[in-house]
């Protein structure tokens, strides 16, 4: 439907919630197992929370994750670092705004000196020079001769980078962000300066886990929520919408030849629409209020223009009417509340149903499994109940979520900003892929580095605000010392392996048993967080 004819909600609006952090019970959202778009940059990654990159420390065993960002080994495979110390680097952080960080690195000879040997050892055991016997120890100026002093070089530099990084890191404390780390010094200024009998300098950007801070201590331990809904859900309601629903589908639609358009019928219109103007132009198009092939249901015209469906009862098919609607104020388009439009409508198809009678004989057809139509009746006012327990529960979630974002105070990395920008970006393409609302060649369109920057920067608002409740609940997890059931971590992490198993896509456990751990924390904290605060609900 056109959206300035209907009221209709977009996806992913201001109030969208992290999808995957907040799923009730702690399951993993079915999209998870659909990952077939390819994004610049991956779509989906570890919970914000678990994303400190972990270095070993002094006497542990310990070992560090790896870092994308940080130098990777190009040529010959190196084991470097068994034996150098990095002890003695120095390393000097300067905080910057946004939870950055800059570390100045300064590595001594010693340690320039023990990877140079050692890239020159690892050079002589997998490289056969002419005239040396495998095994035979090559004398330096030869070797670097035969592999090319530039390569040996770079491998060195290399090597370095390998054995201090950590050492660097250690220096922020734990706080590293994994996939921010970046050594920002160009590989051809150290190349310009590096010598084995030297030191060597250069620098490293990361961001780093944020403080978290409250606008008061323990703010998030008596909150109080009003949560608005729309009108009473009124479950009983509900059913007899749904049971009409699946009556019209178990019908057929047959075409009207001797009348117009009443209530009941499904028309296919064309529908165009100007600006009511007094010039002798006629008035400005309003795309966004028309559209060709528009099928409409008479019975479901709540989200139309008032005075729309008014407007075409009685059109034939073949007919074509025109008439002068005005937007209203509290219109969701800014940019139409109050215009006064002049639509013209075609009336390309009309349809009336032929419903089956509505007794016990086609029960099963309205809910499979019920042979009477009052089992439909209950089996449909159970499932109405649900939904309306399920709908309080997930406006309160959200409730919550959003008094948590006026409470907290935090510097959202960048890198942060972006995982989870990428995330629901993601997500959406998935939907509208299983939805076969892309073809393949829009797919690679919107799959593009542009079209999700662009996206990055439309949500920005949004995506801060889930990041920033993300962070919140994680806080809360720890502050208040809530614990996971073993049993229920390893269940949801089988069924999601499972899951991805079934539709045959790659996957990785640890990433997966560290998002499941990141669902189920933010159960439990929204639990606690609903035992703990004061909750209203207000009719609009």
């Amino acid at each position: 439907m056109s959206e300035a004819l209907a009221r209709v909600s977009v996806p992913f609006s201001s109030a969208s919630v992290h999808p995957g952090l907040f799923v009730r019970g702690g399951s993993l959202p079915s999209s998870r197992s659909l990952v077939a778009v390819k994004l610049p940059k991956a779509v989906t990654g570890t919970p914000l929370r678990s994303r400190v990159l972990r270095l070993p420390e002094s006497g542990h065993g310990a070992r560090p994750r790896t870092l994308r960002a940080a130098a990777a080994s190009s040529g010959t495979a190196l084991d470097a670092g068994k034996e150098a110390s990095p002890r003695d680097v120095e390393a000097v952080v300067t905080e910057e705004p946004n939870s950055r960080a800059r570390i100045a690195v300064n590595v001594p000879p010693a340690v320039c000196k023990g990877c140079y040997d050692r890239v020159l050892v690892e050079f002589g055991k997998t490289i056969r020079v002419p005239g040396f016997r495998p095994g035979k120890r090559v004398p330096e100026n030869i070797l670097v001769n035969y592999v090319g002093k530039q390569n040996v070089r770079n491998a060195a530099i290399e090597a370095v980078l390998k054995e201090t990084l950590p050492k660097a890191l250690s220096s922020v404390n734990g706080r590293a962000l994994e996939d921010s780390v970046r050594i920002v010094t160009k590989f051809s200024e150290l190349d310009s300066v590096f010598s084995p009998q030297d030191f060597l300098r250069y620098e490293v950007a990361l961001d780093v886990a944020p403080e978290v801070k409250w606008v008061m201590p323990d703010a998030y331990k008596n909150l109080k929520v009003v949560i608005e809904i729309d009108e009473e859900i009124q479950a009983q309601k509900a059913c007899e919408i749904e049971l009409r629903r699946r009556h019209k589908a178990a019908g057929v639609l047959r075409i009207v030849e001797d009348r117009g358009l009443q209530i009941g019928d499904v028309a296919v219109l064309n529908i165009y629409a100007k600006t009511a103007e007094q010039s002798d132009d006629g008035g400005e198009t309003i795309p966004s209020a028309e559209q060709k092939g528009f099928h409409l249901d008479t019975e479901e015209g709540d989200d139309l223009l008032p005075g729309f469906l008014d407007a075409i009862v009685g059109i034939g098919r073949g007919e074509q009417k025109s008439f002068l609607l005005a937007f209203p104020d509290s219109w969701k388009q800014e940019n139409l509340r109050s215009v006064k439009a002049q639509f013209t409508v075609e009336c390309k198809e009309l349809f009336y149903r032929d419903l089956p009678q509505l007794d016990d004989a086609i029960a099963d057809k309205l809910f499979p499994g019920c042979s009477t139509l009052n089992q439909v009746r209950e089996s449909l006012l159970q499932a109405c109940e649900n939904a309306e327990q399920e709908a309080r529960e997930q406006a309160t979630d959200n409730a919550l979520l959003d008094e948590l974002t006026k409470i907290v105070e935090v510097d959202v990395p960048q890198s942060l900003f972006e995982e989870q920008g990428r995330q629901l970006y993601g997500a959406y393409l998935l939907q509208l892929q299983a939805s076969k609302r892309l073809n393949e060649q829009q797919l690679v369109s919107l799959s593009s580095e542009n079209a999700v920057k662009e996206y990055l920067n439309n949500q920005k608002m949004n995506i801060t605000k889930i990041v920033k409740q993300t962070l919140a609940v994680g806080e809360i997890f720890k502050c208040e010392g809530l614990q996971l059931s073993l049993e229920e971590l390893e269940k949801e992490v089988v069924d999601a392996v499972a899951e991805f198993k079934s539709h045959k896509q790659e996957y990785d456990e640890k990433r997966i048993r560290e998002q499941v751990q990141g669902i189920l924390e933010g159960a439990k904290v929204l639990e606690w967080l609903k035992q703990h605060a004061e909750i209203e609900f207000v009719t609009k």
